[in-house]
């Protein structure tokens, strides 16, 4: 099955503060075949919890979403939990975080790093 390519469609985006932190990170790590892959497992006190990690292995059932500059993976089983979802780079006087809103999830903890649907 052929890698599944996406322009900031529905699938999942990043705001402008993302992408920005996103950039200097990459760049930090100095290693262009570098992507972001964006992922949901179970755990966190709501049922499933977000997980962001870099990577450099494609995989052949990936989403990929190239967004300024910025590649996001996406696995098929994250996919339709992630489906319109939007991340987030935030700062504030508790720290930095990259956030996701998610039209999938029915409620959030209070912390936003977990979700049930």
């Amino acid at each position: 099955m052929p890698i599944r390519r996406f322009s900031c469609m529905n699938v999942l985006s990043l705001t402008s503060s993302a992408v920005k932190k996103m950039q200097a990170l990459l760049e930090d790590e100095g290693d262009d075949s570098l992507c972001l892959r964006v992922f949901v497992t179970g755990g966190g006190c709501s049922g499933f919890q977000y997980g962001f990690t870099f990577d450099t292995e494609i995989a052949e059932d990936d989403a990929q979403i190239d967004q300024e500059g910025v590649r996001v993976l996406v696995d098929s089983l994250s996919y339709p939990y992630l489906d319109g979802a939007s991340v987030d780079y935030q700062e504030s006087l508790e720290g930095s975080k990259f956030a996701v809103s998610n039209p999938q999830a029915a409620a959030t903890c209070g912390c936003g790093s977990s979700f049930t649907i």
